[in-house]
């Protein structure tokens, strides 16, 4: 069984940052990636980004390339996703996710975190 905890949501004005947490535990697993994950009202949940836990190398969707940075700690098993920049397009539940080694797809899921953005 693996957790994974976020935070960091809210409401935020166009143009503002926010940095959403997820901290990952309870597991027995190597992690290949985590992502970040979003869902607007009556949309289908779209990957914003992912980073690999072993280097640290990173992908966005082009949406949010040069607004969006997701970073690792690797000593907590958490990703951070910082948001500048934001628009009311980025309006959405973001989910965090973890990829584990051999499992071929995100496996774990967060509860997700509500991102509001006004205009």
């Amino acid at each position: 069984q693996v957790q994974l905890v976020e935070s960091g949501g809210g409401l935020v004005q166009a143009g503002g940052s926010l940095r959403l947490s997820c901290a990952a535990s309870g597991g027995t697993f190597s992690t290949l990636a985590m992502g970040w994950f979003r869902q607007a009202p009556g949309k289908e949940r779209d990957i914003v980004g992912s980073i690999m836990w072993s280097d640290g190398s990173t992908y966005y969707v082009d949406s949010v390339k040069g607004r969006f940075t997701i970073s690792r700690d690797n000593a907590k098993n958490t990703v951070y996703l910082q948001m500048n920049s934001l628009k009311a397009e980025d309006t959405a539940v973001y989910y965090c996710a973890v990829r584990p080694l051999g499992a071929g797809g995100y496996r774990y899921w967060g509860q997700g975190t509500q991102v509001t953005v006004s205009s």
